[in-house]
């Protein structure tokens, strides 16, 4: 069961592995990485190339659960969106990383760094940022400026990073994502679109305490847990959705 899913209308868990150069972009390589990834998982069966670097392998989204696999430039990304249990995509994330150095050639010294990422989707059909100011500013330093006769809230997203080790190798990072343009504040024609809040635990390479990034990965994946549910949730997920439930 996946307890994160009950908090927002869509969830992802993802993890990104990143290289100091650039990963295979043949043809051969990338197919051959591919179509081992369709023999674990036969439903990821959507193959695109985005861009000049950017290939993805993914199921069909309209069960909305579906896994994804990329591999874009200097990256490598498994993602699980709405996955049925957090061990579902933990499965999937371990063969990923143990795939990467077989068939993309990723080693150690090359590795830039390991992201294990969770993220909400908080749906809102009108002013994102001025939910989120209303979510998480409300009587802070910028109270004074709201209430400017006249003006409205056109942007508004957070970001924050934390080291959480004295190297500063071991980093979390927090950002919320709003979709509001300065149109739709001007005309007041809003659409149903997603305010979007990642959390990520960064470990950098190179002098970091794992040997593999399966041990990394479980390090860092212990301590996303723990931040999100000692402060994300009760700090930035609560206050967000008793907001956009007050507007709705």
């Amino acid at each position: 069961m996946n307890s994160y899913a009950s908090l927002c209308d869509d969830f992802g868990f993802n993890v990104y592995l990143a290289s100091k150069v650039d990963l295979p972009n043949n043809r051969e390589t990338l197919l051959t990485f591919f179509d081992s990834v369709r023999k674990q998982y036969p439903k990821m069966t959507d193959f695109e190339r985005r861009d000049a670097t950017e290939h993805v392998l993914e199921e069909e989204r309209d069960s909305g659960s579906y896994r994804t696999v990329s591999v874009d430039g200097r990256r490598l990304g498994s993602g699980f969106v709405n996955p049925p249990s957090l061990d579902d995509a933990e499965e999937q994330h371990e063969k990923i990383l143990e795939m990467a150095p077989y068939h993309l050639g990723i080693h150690a010294l090359d590795t830039d760094a390991l992201d294990v990422q969770y993220y909400f989707d908080l749906t809102f059909g009108g002013n994102h940022d001025e939910v989120v100011t209303e979510a998480l500013a409300a009587e802070g330093p910028f109270e004074s400026l709201l209430r400017i006769p006249g003006s409205r809230m056109l942007n508004y997203q957070p970001s924050m990073m934390l080291a959480l080790d004295d190297s500063c190798q071991l980093q979390a990072r927090l950002s919320v994502e709003t979709r509001t343009s300065a149109y739709q504040v001007r005309t007041g024609n809003f659409s149903e679109s997603p305010i979007t809040v990642y959390f990520t635990i960064r470990q950098f390479w190179g002098r970091q305490p794992f040997k593999t990034y399966w041990e990394s990965y479980l390090n860092q994946k212990r301590i996303l847990d723990e931040l999100v549910t000692e402060h994300v949730i009760p700090q930035i997920i609560t206050p967000l959705q008793r907001v956009i439930g007050a507007k709705s």
